[in-house]
């Protein structure tokens, strides 16, 4: 599938956020808990870019440090404005980056905890508006009657207060408030994985409608492959803090070229008994990011390790157009993708 993309609506370089670990009456530092660690990647305008990855890998800070609600240790993310320029958000001012933000927003997981119940519908899509000082009470309500009609939920309950919805329409409320500020770029954290499957379906369909109406672009991250499947038009790997692989969609299910990614893919059900299961079961524990072994992180799970990857850090390669790498031996192996994907 050739990348239709061209324009890069935020790059990642280099991008590190290191949790310090205390000790002591004094707080002295003792070690780092390696959230995200040397990050390289960049999202395109209009795309939607899926990270995946074990419960722990950094793939939720990795977002909120490209967001700036957690600064990072180092390195640099790019955004494109809407005046066509790149900005550097890691260094820009407070009151600078408060008028970006309006640009970028995010979508929580938990639709029961990201809505304030003391507050009603209108008080919580509106409260974008306000912190940015855009239009007036009168405006504004019309505003969020157009917002939740646009996410299919009912006008006339503007007053009614979060406990008196599903947990299907609070995302949706939490997705109209995302869409308050009229943003260029969202991230969707986990946004349909406290949702029944059909609902998840309905929430999904929602986000690719409002992705073409709007030309928006998305960080969308999940455990979820068939969701991912579904609605990502490229898809980066995460394992303890390291991106390992990251490719177009459809070329990565087909054809992974990182074990990690492959034991991955293996671990999706097909809902056909007459294929038989070739799960791939990983041996040992995930690596601990406060004490990382050396070399490749993933190398005492890995079944193709050699003694390169117990020394050595795999360099983050292009070895196929868009198809990125961090892996000594891909180049050697021919590993197996997603059933229903291989050619």
């Amino acid at each position: 599938m050739e990348n239709k993309y061209t324009n890069p609506i935020i790059e990642v370089k280099n991008l590190k956020k290191y949790f310090p670990i205390t000790s002591g009456f004094f707080k002295k530092t003792v070690g780092y808990v390696k959230a995200v660690d040397n990050i390289d990647m960049y999202i395109n305008e209009g795309e939607t870019l899926a990270l995946v990855g074990e419960s722990g890998c950094g793939k939720t800070t990795l977002g909120r440090c490209i967001l700036q609600a957690i600064k990072p240790t180092s390195g640099s993310v790019l955004f494109n404005n809407k005046e066509n320029k790149q900005v550097e958000l890691t260094t820009m001012p407070y009151s600078q980056l408060r008028d970006t933000r309006r640009d970028m927003q995010m979508i929580f997981q938990d639709p029961y905890a990201s809505l304030d119940p003391r507050m009603t519908v209108l008080n919580i899509i509106s409260e974008p508006l306000i912190c940015h000082h855009l239009m007036g009470p009168a405006e504004r309500r019309e505003y969020v009657k157009e917002l939740m009609v646009t996410v299919g939920l009912n006008p006339r309950h503007l007053e009614r207060y979060p406990h008196a919805f599903s947990g299907g329409q609070r995302q949706r409320i939490g997705i109209a408030r995302a869409l308050a500020t009229k943003p260029r770029f969202v991230v969707c954290d986990e946004a349909v994985a406290a949702l029944d499957v059909s609902v998840q379906a309905q929430v999904l369909n929602l986000l690719m409608d409002l992705q073409e109406k709007m030309n928006l672009s998305y960080l969308f991250i999940s455990h979820d492959l068939g969701v991912v499947s579904h609605i990502s038009d490229r898809v980066g790997v995460m394992y303890v803090g390291h991106m390992v692989e990251l490719a177009d969609t459809v070329k990565l299910f087909a054809r992974p070229m990182h074990p990690y990614t492959e034991a991955l893919l293996s671990a999706k059900p097909v809902a056909d008994p007459r294929n038989k299961s070739r799960r791939i079961m990983l041996e040992g524990d995930v690596a601990n990011p406060a004490h990382l072994p050396s070399g490749c992180p993933f190398h005492p799970r890995c079944r193709y390790a050699k003694d390169i990857c117990k020394e050595q850090l795999p360099e983050w390669r292009e070895l196929e157009p868009g198809h990125y790498v961090a892996c000594h031996c891909a180049q050697d192996l021919q590993l197996h993708g997603m059933r229903g994907y291989e050619k």
